[in-house]
């Protein structure tokens, strides 16, 4: 990998993590016009870099719930300072939860995930199918609850919803968003949780695949990693300003069209021989 891939790869990871479109499909696609797969320890460290712009943006209501969480723990030295039904720390057991069936089933389907699923046929389908999902919850969902409504079923749910992201294409903030529709939750609000609910997983599978990597970023190497890292830190925090304006007045429309467009794209790409399916390693 060069310099100017990475940078590419990296300014293409910061416009497409929170977008509903699959980050980690468009890396494989580009990376793979370009001659050069990225891999998903490439993918998952530079997400460091997005989930590190979220943690900047909310750095308020996170570091609120994660205080309030801990001050209503039965024990430690601020137990029971905060009762458990207090929202923000409903909120930190919420996100928790909806972070178990990602880790799971990532580490149960781990050389699957960084093998087979990266099949661009299967890409392809995934993007097209559940555009129609994200159209369909974005058309019928009621959009009247807000996150102080948020229950422990519907936590789990957003948890599974998150975890169909291990296969590119689907797309963590897609899947999540679409989940919250479908519950009756507001575009602004399903958006919202999603960007809290994917530090957990994001963070930990990104320094996973760090430390899995002996520090080196992977096949590309620290510093080209890093460089896309720091790339995708500054896109994402403008595409996450950005996105929260979008939702608060726009539908989801654009998208779905956008996904089914690619969809068809990446077969004709295929069928051309212009694109591989697996990468040749």
């Amino acid at each position: 990998m060069t310099w100017w891939e990475a940078l590419v790869l990296g300014l293409m990871q910061g416009l497409t993590e929170f977008l509903p479109i699959s980050s980690s499909a468009h890396l494989r696609i580009v990376g793979d016009l370009m001659g050069q797969d990225p891999g998903a320890a490439f993918t998952a460290i530079t997400q460091i870099g997005t989930e590190a712009a979220v943690v900047l943006y909310f750095r308020r209501d996170i570091a609120r719930i994660i205080s309030h969480w801990a001050q209503s723990l039965p024990i430690g030295p601020w137990k029971r300072q905060m009762p458990a039904s207090d929202p923000d720390a409903r909120m930190g057991w919420f996100v928790i939860c909806g972070s178990i069936p990602i880790v799971l089933l990532g580490l149960l389907f781990q050389d699957a995930i960084e093998h087979a699923l990266r099949n661009l046929y299967l890409t392809a389908l995934v993007l097209a199918v559940f555009a129609v999902f994200l159209g369909i919850a974005d058309l019928k969902g009621r959009k009247e609850r807000v996150l102080t409504e948020l229950t422990w079923k519907h936590a789990w749910l957003y948890g599974f919803a998150q975890s169909l992201a291990l296969v590119p294409g689907v797309s963590r903030s897609g899947g999540t968003i679409t989940a919250g529709l479908l519950m009756g939750y507001t575009r602004e609000a399903a958006a919202r949780y999603s960007f809290l609910l994917a530090i957990p997983a994001v963070l930990g599978s990104g320094f996973y695949q760090l430390f899995k990597s002996g520090g080196t970023g992977g096949e590309a190497g620290f510093g080209l990693t890093l460089l896309a890292t720091i790339v995708a830190f500054g896109v994402g925090y403008v595409v996450i300003i950005a996105f929260l304006k979008i939702v608060s007045t726009y539908s989801y429309r654009p998208f779905v069209y956008y996904r089914i467009v690619l969809a068809a794209i990446v077969v004709v790409l295929l069928i051309g021989g212009v694109l591989e399916p697996l990468p040749s390693s």
